[in-house]
């Protein structure tokens, strides 16, 4: 793992400190997140890379968008979650997969994507686009989402599987895939790589 090169090193190397210090994050993704949790400077920084990374074009960049946010507990990276999504949906991305090795993550950041009246909810009360506002949906499949909202699909790694290779009506089938701008997001990734591994061995 230690040897695997680091993409945020690569940037520096090709665009320096300075040029990515000066990235601005869009007013879209700050006045739409909850205005009870700023941006700490470190998010500010990871919010700065990645849109560095989005952006522009370097020798390093991986010819695939799989990113990993390598953040404590406590940090706040479900906010970064929150504030990409956002980031993303500027760039015409509607459609979320949120998935994780437990039930019980699913349940807290349902709690914080979905839940207005929670005191741990990440988004403005009302989340606009000029003045267009933006739902945040949960869906059970992407065949009738809405285009104009952030519609986000919750499931545990094991629950995705089921769904993909057991169709059921309404539920997340391969077809949802085609044709789709889908973003992938994984929280506790480690222990997802774990199980992950753990089953090619059985």
């Amino acid at each position: 793992m230690n040897d695997l090169p680091l993409l945020y090193k690569n940037i520096e190397l090709e665009f320096g400190k300075r040029s990515i210090g000066e990235i601005n994050i869009p007013d879209l993704v700050e006045s739409n997140l909850n205005p009870s949790f700023p941006i700490r400077p470190y998010q500010k920084q990871a919010f700065q890379y990645f849109i560095k990374y989005w952006t522009e074009t370097f020798d390093a960049k991986p010819s695939k968008n799989q990113l990993l946010f390598h953040m404590a507990t406590g940090s706040g990276k479900t906010l970064m979650m929150a504030g990409l999504m956002l980031y993303l949906y500027e760039h015409g991305y509607r459609n979320y997969l949120f998935f994780v090795n437990n039930t019980n993550i699913i349940e807290k950041t349902r709690d914080n994507f979905l839940n207005d009246i929670s005191p741990k909810y990440l988004f403005n009360q009302d989340v606009k686009r000029g003045d267009k506002r933006i739902r945040i949906r949960e869906v059970d499949n992407f065949q009738s989402a809405d285009e104009n909202d952030i519609n986000i699909v919750f499931s545990t790694i094991q629950g995705l599987h089921s769904r993909l290779n057991n169709p059921q009506e309404n539920a997340l089938t391969y077809d949802d895939f085609a044709e789709k701008k889908i973003v992938l997001i994984s929280d506790e990734a480690h222990h997802i790589n774990v199980e992950t591994k753990a089953g090619l061995k059985t």
